[in-house]
């Protein structure tokens, strides 16, 4: 068994109060050994979506706790947690969140911008490289393609060097090509930049490539399985 990086105990989030109260998750319990590619599945209205939230700590839980590198998550306070989120904690969403009047490489250094770093070249090199984008620096996003900007996506969640990197249904507004396209960039990458991925997803096909899955069924956990090698 791997080294534990992240750990769910008893995981539940409630929306509403009283009689309209809705358990999105009933108590998770589970764990994310890094340096593996996770894929979380579940039909729409599973609760996979509200539990990236919680494990990227943009939402808290109504209770339960969550370990990232052995220290409680929602024990920080909220600026606590805005550091960690930026530093410890990569995403990739399926709208690319990207910035319009920022040039691709402002978008992809940011979050080192906001924390008065000056980025690894060497690395940043072979980010840009590896996501075949380096003629793009200058663009701004409306001129890229859908596929083109999901890199930019990547490039901006791989840069920071995060222990675990949150992509959420990646591939949903792509094309078929692009879609295969950006998943196989997204586990090599993250293999040769030595990231653990967790990526949420409706499509057995995008988890098939996985290490393992994580199924989820009506906000419980319905299985856990290694996918073949």
């Amino acid at each position: 068994m791997g080294k534990i990086l992240l750990k769910a105990q008893n995981l539940k989030k409630e929306y509403g109060r009283g009689e309209l109260a809705v358990e999105a998750l009933k108590g998770l319990d589970f764990e994310i050994e890094e340096g593996y590619f996770y894929a979380i599945i579940g039909k729409s209205g599973s609760g996979k979506s509200t539990l990236l939230h919680l494990l990227g700590a943009l939402d808290k839980p109504t209770s339960g706790e969550l370990l990232l590198e052995g220290k409680s998550v929602f024990s920080m306070n909220d600026k606590e947690i805005a550091i960690l989120r930026r530093r410890r904690i990569g995403f990739v969403f399926q709208s690319f969140n990207l910035l319009p009047e920022h040039t691709v490489m402002e978008n992809i250094l940011m979050s080192l911008y906001l924390d008065n770093k000056k980025p690894d070249e060497e690395q940043f090199g072979q980010i840009i490289k590896a996501l075949g984008i380096e003629e793009k620096l200058s663009y701004y996003p409306d001129e890229l393609s859908g596929g083109q900007r999901q890199r930019v996506a990547i490039a901006r969640a791989l840069i920071t060097k995060p222990a675990i990197l949150l992509a959420d249904e990646p591939t949903g507004n792509l094309d078929a090509a692009s879609g295969t396209e950006v998943l196989h960039l997204l586990k090599e990458s993250a293999k040769k930049f030595g990231q653990t991925i967790v990526l949420v997803t409706h499509d057995m096909e995008i988890a098939s490539k996985a290490d393992r899955v994580i199924q989820i069924l009506d906000g419980k956990i319905h299985a856990i399985y290694d996918n073949p090698a």
